[in-house]
């Protein structure tokens, strides 16, 4: 489910809860009137008011989480890829479209791919393909190993 969904549900429940948390405090109001013989300075009223503020309290922290995920931003989305049977999660957040573009490139090359060839996918210069490279191991997402006159570049396990 997305977070927005999820925090309707929640702030649903949450008007719910205060719905039946009022119901039941009225209902118990009346029960009180009729069975405590000392009348509003009975410690019964005071017991239910507190008990009906600290419900009230937690359908209200229950209401504000719900309104954090209507308005909460959505993640982006997150590459699988198997390694060796091994299912390994790639977060695509914080990444721009080339260092995205990158990761999606090595995953279909099944994680690694000589420098120079992704250099001619992207279409871009020595200089350029260095630093998204650089940012990218910065990030730890990739890894560049030397072979003789060219790097391979590697996602990271």
């Amino acid at each position: 489910m997305k977070n927005k969904n999820v925090g309707t549900l929640i702030i649903g429940i949450s008007i719910v809860i205060v719905s039946i948390v009022l119901i039941f405090n009225w209902g118990m109001k009346d029960i009180l009137g009729l069975t405590c013989d000392m009348g509003p300075s009975c410690k019964m009223y005071k017991t239910l008011a507190l008990q009906t503020y600290i419900t009230l309290a937690i359908a209200g922290i229950i209401f504000v989480i719900g309104l954090f995920l209507v308005f909460s931003k959505e993640h982006e989305k997150i590459i699988i890829r198997t390694v060796k049977d091994k299912k390994k999660k790639i977060s695509l957040e914080g990444l721009d479209d080339e260092e995205k573009m990158i990761v999606e490139i090595l995953q279909k090359e099944n994680g690694a791919i000589f420098q120079s060839s992704l250099m001619e996918m992207l279409g871009t210069g020595k200089v350029k393909i260095t630093r998204l490279l650089d940012k990218l191991e910065a990030k730890e997402l990739i890894e560049r190993k030397r072979r003789g006159m060219n790097n391979i570049v590697v996602l990271m396990d």
